[in-house]
C-alpha cells in the first residue's frame, strides 16, 4: 500500500554464532545488534515526520531501548496465540517456581488456558540451558514495558486466556485482541505457478479433498514421509499434498528457505504418484494455500498447526488434523483438539513417528466420521464469529481502533 513506507535495515554479522544457534537466540542477536542502525532509521524519519510509536514484534523487546530518545509509544505486535502470549507473561513467574525442566512436568496450568503437557510447551522452553530459553525469558520480562500488546487472535476463540490477560495487574499492559489478520487473496488472481493445483480442484467434488502441507518451514523425516504417503493412499479420501524433501534432523528446516533442496518426489514410496493418480495431486514446495483453503472443493486441512495456518482454516471454515512440528505448535495443536475442539489429532508412537494407520484413521475420522462431524460444525459456528469479530462493530476492529485512538492523540502532544 502506498501509505507504507520501507526501510530495510543493513544485515549484521553473526559469524560468532555456533552453527547449531536457535531460531529465536538468532532472531534477538539480530535484533540487539541492528539497533544503531535502527536509530539512524528513527533519526531520518522523525526529521521528516511526526513519530508516535514503535511496534516490535515477539522477539524484538530490545528495541525498546530507542524509544525514549525518540518518545515514541512502545507496541508489541504478538503474531501468535492469546495462551502463547499468556505463557510469555507467566514465564517470570514459572521461571522462579520450577527447578527442574519443564519438559518434566505432567501438567503446566497457564492463566486461562486448558492444562498442557510440559513437554507441550513451545520449542525454546524445552532446554532452560540454552541460549534461546535465556532470550525468551528475558524477552518475557520486557513485555511490561509495553504500553500496549496487540495478538493476532479474537475474543471469542480465546476467551479464558483473553480474558487472562486483559485482568489488571501492576506492570501488566493493556492487550488487544486484533485478529484474525491473515493472507486473504481478494483479487482471487490465479497466478501462474498455483494455477494447476487449483484447476485440479475445481473439478473435484464439493469438500472432498484434504488439503496436507507443513507450512513453509516445515520438514518431515524420510520415514515420516513414507509413512505418510502411505496412510494417505490408504485412507482412499482424495488428497493435495504439499511436499518437501525430507530432513531427518530438524522440523524447521526449510525455515528460511520455502524451496525443497532436492526433487521431494524422489522421496516418495515406489508407485505412489501412479496409485494415487487422479484421487490425489502431489505438488513440490508450494501451493497458493489461501486460494486453497477458500475453495469449495477443500473439506480439511492437515497441518502442522502453525498459526497462521490455522487462522486461514478458521477463516475459511475448514476443519483440522493437528500434526505439530516445532515452535509454539504442540500448544496449538492442544488447544485446538482439547479446548474449541475443532482438530483430530495425529498421536506419535515411542519413537516419534505417525504411523500410517493413525494417519488413515485420523483422515477417515476427519472425512467422513461421525467425530469429524463435530469438528466440521464448531469450525462452521468459529468461521462466523471470525467474521463477526473483524466486521465494523466487532471486537477486533473495536480493538485495533482503541490502539489506533491512541496513537492519534499522541500526535497532537
Amino acid at each position: 500500500p502506498s501509505s507504507i513506507d520501507y526501510v530495510f535495515l543493513p544485515p549484521v554479522d553473526l559469524s560468532d554464532l555456533p552453527q547449531d544457534a536457535k531460531i529465536e537466540t538468532v532472531i534477538s542477536l539480530t535484533v540487539a545488534r541492528s539497533l544503531s542502525f535502527l536509530r539512524d532509521a528513527l533519526k531520518s524519519l522523525a526529521a521528516k515526520t511526526k513519530l508516535v510509536g514503535l511496534v516490535v514484534d515477539l522477539f524484538g523487546t530490545d528495541a525498546f531501548d530507542v524509544t525514549g530518545e525518540f518518545n515514541l509509544s512502545p507496541y508489541i505486535f504478538f503474531p501468535s496465540t492469546a495462551m502463547a502470549l499468556s505463557l510469555f507473561h507467566y514465564l517470570p513467574k514459572l521461571d522462579q517456581m520450577v527447578s527442574c525442566e519443564y519438559r518434566e512436568l505432567p501438567e503446566v496450568r497457564i492463566p486461562g488456558c486448558i492444562p498442557i503437557r510440559g513437554k507441550e510447551m513451545l520449542d525454546p522452553a524445552q532446554d532452560r540451558k540454552n541460549d534461546a530459553y535465556k532470550w525468551l525469558l528475558h524477552h518475557a520480562k520486557r513485555y511490561r514495558l509495553a504500553e500496549g500488546i496487540m495478538v493476532n487472535s479474537f475474543v471469542e476463540l480465546e476467551a479464558g486466556a483473553t480474558k487472562a490477560l486483559q485482568e489488571k495487574e501492576p506492570d501488566k499492559p493493556p492487550v488487544y485482541p486484533v485478529g484474525p489478520l491473515v493472507n486473504v487473496d481478494a483479487s482471487n488472481k490465479r497466478k501462474a505457478d498455483g494455477t494447476d493445483c487449483l484447476k485440479w480442484l475445481d473439478e473435484q467434488p464439493h469438500g472432498s479433498v484434504l488439503y496436507v502441507s507443513f507450512g513453509s518451514g516445515g520438514t518431515l523425516s524420510s520415514n515420516q514421509l513414507n509413512e505418510l504417503a502411505v496412510g494417505l493412499e490408504m485412507s482412499e479420501h482424495r488428497f493435495l499434498w504439499v511436499v518437501r524433501s525430507p530432513n531427518d534432523k530438524v522440523a524447521n528446516a526449510t525455515f528460511f528457505s520455502a524451496e525443497s533442496q532436492k526433487d521431494p518426489f524422489d522421496f516418495l514410496p515406489k508407485g505412489f504418484l501412479e496409485r494415487t493418480k487422479g484421487r490425489g495431486l502431489v505438488v513440490p514446495s508450494w501451493a497458493p494455500q489461501a486460494q486453497v483453503l477458500s475453495h469449495s472443493s477443500t473439506g480439511g486441512f492437515l497441518t502442522h498447526c502453525g498459526w497462521n495456518s490455522t487462522l486461514e482454516s478458521i477463516v475459511n471454515g475448514v476443519p483440522l488434523i493437528a500434526w505439530p512440528l516445532y515452535a509454539e505448535q504442540k500448544m496449538n495443536a492442544a488447544m485446538l483438539t482439547q479446548d474449541i475442539k475443532v482438530a483430530l489429532r495425529t498421536e506419535p508412537n515411542e519413537n516419534g513417528l505417525v504411523c500410517r494407520d493413525e494417519i488413515a484413521k485420523a483422515v477417515k475420522g476427519l472425512m467422513e466420521g461421525e467425530e469429524g462431524k463435530g469438528v466440521r460444525n464448531r469450525m462452521k459456528d468459529l468461521k462466523e464469529a471470525a467474521a463477526k469479530a473483524l466486521s465494523e462493530n466487532g471486537s477486533s476492529t473495536k480493538a485495533l481502533s482503541e490502539v489506533a485512538t491512541r496513537w492519534r492523540n499522541r500526535t497532537a502532544i
